[in-house]
């Protein structure tokens, strides 16, 4: 399962430097839906070398404003405290899975 970023954890889990997945998303969002099992299982998978979680842009604001989200779903990549790549819309698990990749290299 993905973690659950908020408005008050988000920032502090970026500023960390560890390599980050948010996944901007919401409940009434079909493409967010239909990648919403892709983003779990990878959350799994990587789990202790990627923090891969989810933040509702219905309950935040601030990380949307911060790095110009205008469309969902947006997945941003951060690795040591930078914002390093983006993904826009319902993308392939090897798009994703490489993009991982070489947020680990």
């Amino acid at each position: 399962m993905a973690f659950v970023f908020t408005d008050e954890n988000v920032n502090i889990e970026i500023q960390s430097g560890k390599p980050i997945v948010v996944d901007c998303w919401a409940e009434w969002c079909g493409p967010c839906r239909q990648i919403a099992p892709l983003v779990d299982e990878l959350a799994q998978e990587y789990e202790g070398r990627v923090l891969i979680g989810k933040y509702d842009v219905d309950d935040g604001g601030d990380l949307l404003a911060e790095h110009n989200v205008r469309n969902i779903p947006t997945l941003l990549f951060f690795k040591d405290g930078k914002l390093v790549d983006r993904t826009l819309g319902s993308v392939s698990r090897d798009t994703l899975t490489a993009k991982l990749d070489a947020l680990l290299a």
